[in-house]
């Protein structure tokens, strides 16, 4: 069987950036579940999956442009210092609501009544490695 469009898959992954770093694996946990085309994940690492058999590996790069962009200027942005916890310091997530989602943010500085804080994904600007071993076809 060949994996398609549609198809609820079972992989294992992991995702790196171009100097090595491991960003995300799901080796030596469950592995990672979705159907192919849902666009629950980033498309050209889905559209890797297809034409896959089990238990077949592959490596793909996906450049940021089609990950998760350039970062923003826009997305850095500062807060009044009462609306987060006392004790945050700059390098910290903290997570601010869009209405619907909580969406997590990185602190870039602590000042006496604001906070800078960055909202962009932490992969924006980077381009992404993936390999991808397909474990189950349904």
């Amino acid at each position: 069987m060949i994996a398609k469009k549609g198809d609820r898959v079972k992989v294992h992954y992991t995702g790196m950036l171009e100097d090595g770093t491991v960003f995300d694996s799901s080796e030596g946990v469950e592995p990672l579940e979705f159907v192919i085309g849902e666009g629950y994940l980033i498309e050209e690492f889905e559209n890797a999956v297809i034409g896959m058999e089990i238990n077949q590996e592959k490596e793909i790069r996906i450049s940021k442009e089609n990950a998760y962009g350039e970062p923003r200027e826009d997305l850095i942005f500062e807060i009044p210092r009462e609306d987060v916890e006392d004790d945050i310091q700059a390098g910290e997530f903290l997570f601010i609501s869009n209405g619907e989602n909580k969406i997590p943010v990185k602190v870039l500085e602590v000042k006496n009544s604001t906070v800078i804080i960055d909202a962009n994904h932490p992969l924006a600007g980077h381009d992404l490695l993936f390999k991808i071993r397909l474990l189950e076809l349904n």
